[in-house]
C-alpha cells in the first residue's frame, strides 16, 4: 500500500475526466477519496457517476466516499465537508475540480450561463477553501485548484471574457488564500494543462478534431500527484502548468500522453498559454 494510505482528498467534481484521473492516481497510493459531484445517476451522453468512480477507486487500492453534491449549493458543500470529516476523520487535501466551460463572448452570454460559470468556477472554491480551512490546518494540508495562470493578453480576454473572468477569479482567490493560509501550514497550488485535454467538455466544444489534438487526462493526474506528494520540491510558487511540473521531475518526452499517438507532434496549446 502507498504512502498516502489513510490520508483524505476531498474533491469537487470527479465523476469523469481530469478529476477521475486524479482520484485514481491517489487511490493507487492508498488514499481516501471523497467524490463530491452532481453525477449521481448515469447520463445519456456523458460516462461516469460518483458511484462508478468510487468503485474504481476501491479497485485501485483506495477508500471512497461518493457524495451527491451540487457545487452551486452552499448548504450541500458544507454538509459534504462535514460528512467527509465524520467518515474519514479529517481532510488532508482539497481539490477544486468542478467547473463549467463556456466559450462565448459577453454579447452571446446569458445571465443564467454567467451565473453558472461564476457559481462553479469562483464561488464554490471560495466556500470549500473556507469550510475546509480548520481541517486543513489540523493536518497541515494542501489545496489544489484547477485554474490557469493569469494571462492578460487582450485576445484571450476578448474571446470569452465571462469564462475567463471566473477562472481568473479562482486563480486570484488561490493566490490570496496561499498567503492567508501559509501561517497555518497549508500549501496552496493551482494547476492548468499546457495543452488541450481529452475530456467530455473539450469534446463537446472542440469536437473530434479537438480530441485528436489533445493529451490524455493522465498528464494532469501525474502532475497533480507530483505537486502534492513532493510539496517541498516545488517551493512557494503557486501557479503551475502540467508540463512544467513534469519537467521539474525530468520528463522531456510527452508522447505517451497524446490522446491520438500519431498526432503527438501536433498537440494544441490550451487557453491562456502564450498569445491568443
Amino acid at each position: 500500500m502507498g504512502q498516502w494510505q489513510g490520508r483524505t482528498l476531498f474533491m469537487t467534481g470527479g465523476s469523469r475526466g481530469i478529476g477521475r484521473e486524479i482520484a485514481l492516481r491517489f487511490a493507487r497510493e492508498g488514499a481516501n477519496i471523497v467524490i463530491a459531484a452532481k453525477s449521481d445517476q448515469p447520463h445519456a451522453r456523458l460516462p461516469g457517476t460518483i458511484h462508478s468512480v468510487a468503485d474504481e477507486v476501491r479497485a485501485a487500492g483506495g477508500q471512497a466516499l461518493p457524495l451527491a453534491v451540487d457545487a452551486r449549493d452552499e448548504a450541500q458543500l458544507v454538509a459534504a465537508i462535514a460528512r467527509a470529516v465524520e467518515h474519514f476523520g479529517g481532510i488532508d487535501v482539497l481539490v477544486n475540480n468542478a467547473g463549467f466551460l463556456g466559450v462565448t463572448p459577453i454579447a452571446a452570454t446569458s445571465t443564467k450561463h454567467y451565473d453558472l460559470m461564476h457559481a462553479l468556477n469562483t464561488r464554490a472554491p471560495l466556500i470549500t477553501m473556507r469550510e475546509c480551512l480548520p481541517h486543513l490546518a489540523a493536518s497541515r494540508g494542501q489545496v489544489l485548484n484547477l485554474c490557469p495562470p493569469i494571462n492578460l493578453d487582450p485576445g484571450w480576454l476578448a474571446a470569452f471574457a465571462p469564462y475567463t473572468s471566473t477562472k481568473y477569479g479562482m486563480t486570484l482567490l488561490s493566490l490570496g488564500f496561499a498567503g492567508e493560509a501559509r501561517a497555518r501550514g497549508i500549501g496552496v497550488r493551482t494547476l492548468w494543462p499546457a495543452t488541450l485535454i481529452a475530456t467530455a467538455a473539450v469534446g463537446m466544444t472542440a469536437g473530434e478534431a479537438g480530441l485528436a489534438a489533445a493529451r490524455k487526462p493522465e498528464i494532469m493526474a501525474d502532475a497533480a500527484f507530483a505537486l502534492l506528494d513532493q510539496r517541498e520540491r516545488f517551493g512557494d510558487e503557486v501557479s503551475w502548468l502540467d508540463e512544467t511540473v513534469l519537467r521539474v521531475l525530468g520528463v522531456e518526452d510527452f508522447t505517451r500522453y497524446a490522446n491520438v499517438p500519431e498526432n503527438a507532434a501536433n498537440i494544441q496549446r490550451d487557453f491562456y498559454i502564450g498569445t491568443f
